[in-house]
């Protein structure tokens, strides 16, 4: 993720914004699980998870830190989201996972026919009272902006430069549809973070049949409970080591394959097989799942999946930081675009859900796998359980494989209503 800011912030130095957003981690962490009136009530209202994204995203918005100028997000994503994959995925039960495809399924492409369908409909319901908004023309039409849009939404950031070179927008333009994709998604994933707390009510306006979701939840909670021993020193640096070692390795074939088929197979990039970053979750993915069938599945006696979600809570932080909420004030009416066309996604994912008597984990995951893609997929799923995480990365790459094409088929509607 990026954004387009050029203020300085008050602090710029990585490793005091890292001990800020540790401690913020750490605050939260103590607070959630403290027995104070207080503290339980309000907890009992906004998720904690919720809260370690959005205190981060406030002191970006008031030029505290920089998520633009700060490395920690890349950093984030590139080597901890790999290894809390791995650390997730270790002790991983395929059969069960297997279990929730069909549910998941649906929601996830649910979520993409609504991003296909809501641009081109948030497009015509704005033109009808503001037609301004949505025109201009040659590289300054807005629906090309959008389309880069309809790319990171539907698959990720290999998708939105392909759906860039696709209807070459003006680069100003591009500019405030990054603006415009950052915070709308990120305002989308808190609102799925504080869902995730309030699941079960959820679940019964749903009237969803969550029998599979919490089946495996309870089979992965009585594993652990069997294997479950007190660490020592060689124990948890073998965690940390397997996490971190796959992490490696996966970089190491991540810039070997890229590469690679860019060079030699470079019509490959519409599936997002050029991108280094796809490689690097796909390959840590696979070797976590190969993992689980060792006896290095017993690693999560020892805390894998906690170590694991120190890693992603981090990166959560650091996605938090990405978000400037005042930029709004700036491009109101994008935003606004922005803001119906998600409304148009989650009403269809409503309908479906409620058809197919589906619980809130997949409308959350089948939505953030689309709009988040792989960095953020995971963490709306180990919202519910540390479990469920692989489910999350798993459909996120489905996007980034059908994100060029569905992204291309939405711009060109985009084009047909454009006024």
């Amino acid at each position: 993720m990026e954004q387009v800011s050029e203020q300085t912030p008050l602090i710029t130095n990585d490793a005091v914004v890292l001990g800020i957003l540790v401690l913020i981690l750490a605050f939260v962490f103590k607070t959630s699980s403290s027995k104070h009136p207080f503290f339980k009530k309000f907890y009992s209202v906004v998720p904690s998870v919720l809260m370690c994204y959005l205190l981060p995203s406030l002191l970006n918005s008031f030029g505290v830190i920089s998520g633009e100028q700060s490395g920690l997000y890349h950093v984030a994503s590139r080597y901890l989201l790999p290894a809390s994959l791995v650390l997730f995925t270790v002790s991983l039960d395929l059969k069960e996972i297997w279990k929730l495809r069909h549910k998941a399924g649906v929601m996830f492409i649910t979520g993409t026919f609504g991003i296909l369908i809501g641009g081109p409909l948030a497009i015509l319901i704005v033109s009808s009272f503001a037609p301004d908004i949505v025109g201009g023309a040659g590289p300054n039409a807005v629906w090309r902006g959008l389309a880069t849009i309809a790319g990171s939404w539907i698959g990720g950031g290999a998708n939105q430069l392909a759906m860039f070179e696709v209807f070459q927008p003006d680069p100003n333009l591009f500019s405030a549809m990054i603006a415009v994709d950052v915070i709308v998604g990120n305002i989308w994933l808190a609102l799925l973070l504080f869902g995730a707390g309030k699941a079960e009510k959820l679940d019964r306006f749903f009237k969803a049949d969550s029998t599979a979701v919490n089946e495996l939840q309870e089979k992965v909670e009585k594993y652990r409970l069997s294997i479950m021993r007190i660490p020592t020193m060689p124990d948890t640096m073998m965690v940390i080591g397997v996490g971190l070692g796959i992490t490696g390795i996966s970089h190491f074939f991540a810039d070997i394959i890229a590469p690679w088929i860019e060079t030699n197979a470079p019509y490959l990039e519409q599936f997002s097989l050029t991108s280094g970053f796809f490689w690097l979750v796909v390959i840590a993915t696979t070797l976590g799942v190969l993992l689980s069938f060792t006896k290095a599945r017993e690693l999560e006696g020892v805390g894998a999946s906690r170590i694991g979600s120190v890693f992603l809570y981090l990166l959560v932080a650091t996605i938090g930081m990405q978000m400037d909420i005042t930029a709004i004030v700036s491009q109101p009416g994008l935003f606004l675009i922005g803001f119906i066309w998600v409304i148009i996604h989650l009403i269809l994912l409503v309908i479906v859900g409620r058809l197919i008597r589906a619980p809130f984990f997949f409308l959350a995951v089948g939505s953030e796998a689309n709009i988040g893609g792989a960095a953020s997929a995971p963490i709306i799923a180990s919202a519910f359980h540390p479990a469920l995480a692989p489910v999350g990365v798993l459909l996120a790459i489905f996007g980034y494989a059908i994100g060029t094409y569905a992204a291309y088929l939405c711009g060109i509607l985009m084009q047909m209503v454009a006024p």
